[in-house]
C-alpha cells in the first residue's frame, strides 16, 4: 500500500513540472536598439552671436542653440558641435570631416555649387546704414539716401553686402548709390570715415553696430550720440550640409519649421539679439 501512495505521489509531481514547463510563455526575442546616427556640426567660435564662445569658455550662439533644438526633435541623429575657424568650417564640411556647417552664412554661389542647402534658413543678418544724426531729418531709408547723396562708404566686392547694394541699384534708375569696392579703395576706420564726413553712409549689420556703437564697451561708443542706424532688410541664414546628407537636411526641415511653429526660434532671436529677428526675414 505505502508503494503504491509512492508511485502515486511520484507520478503527480511529474505531471506538475511536466505542466510547468510546457505551460511557461516564450520569451518574444529583442529588438536591439538602434544607435543614433553621430552628426559633426562645424561652428566658428569668433562670430558672435550666431556662433562663439562665451565668457565660461563654452559654446554658445544663436545657430548653435538652433540647432541643439533641432537635434532633440530628430532622434535617429546625435549632433556632436566642433569649434574650429572661418576657413575649416567650410572645407572640412565639403570634404566630409564634418556634416553641418554653421556661421551666419548668407547664400552665394559658390555655397550653393560646393554644398547642399536646406529649404528653411536658421537665422537672419539684418543689415542696414549707419549715418550721422544731424543728416536724419533726410535721410531715413535707401532711398532718401540715394536722393542726398548715395555717397557710400566702400565695400568689399566679395561681400554679401556688396551685392545687396548691386542689387538694389539695378531696380533703381533714378536713386542709385554710389558702389565702391575696397579692394581698390581700402578703407581703414569705416565709422571715423562717417563721422568725419568723408562718407555719408555706411552699410553694416545691426548687431555691429550694437557692439560697436550702442554697447557700453563698444570701440565706437564714444560717438552713439553722433551716429544713426536705419534697418534695410535681413538677409536669410543657412546651415550648409555636405552634398551626400540629403536624408539629414530633410529631417532638418522638418525641424526646423517646427520649431518656428511652437516660437522656440522667436524666444532665441530674443536672447540672442534682443529682438524677433524673424520679422526681417525675406525668403
Amino acid at each position: 500500500m505505502k508503494k503504491e501512495v509512492k508511485n502515486a505521489i511520484t507520478t503527480c509531481l511529474m505531471i506538475i513540472l511536466t505542466s510547468s514547463v510546457f505551460s511557461k510563455p516564450k520569451q518574444q526575442p529583442t529588438t536591439p536598439v538602434k544607435e543614433p546616427k553621430i552628426i559633426e556640426v562645424a561652428y566658428t567660435t569668433t562670430n558672435e552671436p550666431y556662433t562663439f564662445i562665451n565668457e565660461k569658455g563654452t559654446p554658445d550662439g544663436f545657430e548653435l542653440a538652433v540647432l541643439k533644438a533641432v537635434d532633440e526633435l530628430i532622434p535617429e541623429y546625435k549632433f556632436k558641435f566642433r569649434g574650429t575657424n572661418d576657413e575649416e568650417v567650410l572645407i572640412g564640411t565639403e570634404k566630409g570631416k564634418y556634416q553641418i556647417a554653421i556661421n551666419g552664412l548668407c547664400l552665394t554661389d559658390e555655397l550653393k555649387t560646393n554644398f547642399l542647402i536646406p529649404q528653411s534658413s536658421i537665422s537672419s543678418n539684418i543689415i542696414g546704414i549707419v549715418i550721422r544724426k544731424e543728416n536724419s531729418n533726410e535721410i531715413h531709408d535707401f532711398k532718401s539716401f540715394a536722393r542726398y547723396s548715395g555717397n557710400l562708404a566702400p565695400i568689399s566686392s566679395q561681400s554679401v553686402l556688396y551685392s545687396v547694394i548691386q542689387n538694389y541699384n539695378e531696380k533703381q534708375h533714378d536713386n542709385q548709390i554710389k558702389l565702391i569696392s575696397s579692394d581698390i579703395f581700402k578703407i581703414s576706420d569705416s565709422y571715423l570715415q562717417i563721422i568725419e564726413g568723408h562718407y555719408d553712409a555706411l552699410l553694416t549689420q545691426k548687431y555691429s553696430f550694437k557692439k560697436c556703437v550702442l554697447d557700453e564697451n563698444g570701440m565706437y561708443h564714444q560717438f552713439m550720440d553722433k551716429l544713426s542706424y536705419i534697418t534695410y532688410k535681413g538677409i536669410p541664414t543657412y546651415p550648409v550640409f555636405n552634398k551626400n546628407e540629403i536624408e539629414l537636411a530633410n529631417a532638418y526641415d522638418k525641424a526646423i519649421k517646427q520649431l518656428k511653429e511652437n516660437g522656440t526660434i522667436s524666444e532665441l532671436a530674443q536672447k540672442y539679439f534682443g529682438e524677433d529677428i524673424t520679422k526681417y526675414l525675406t525668403e
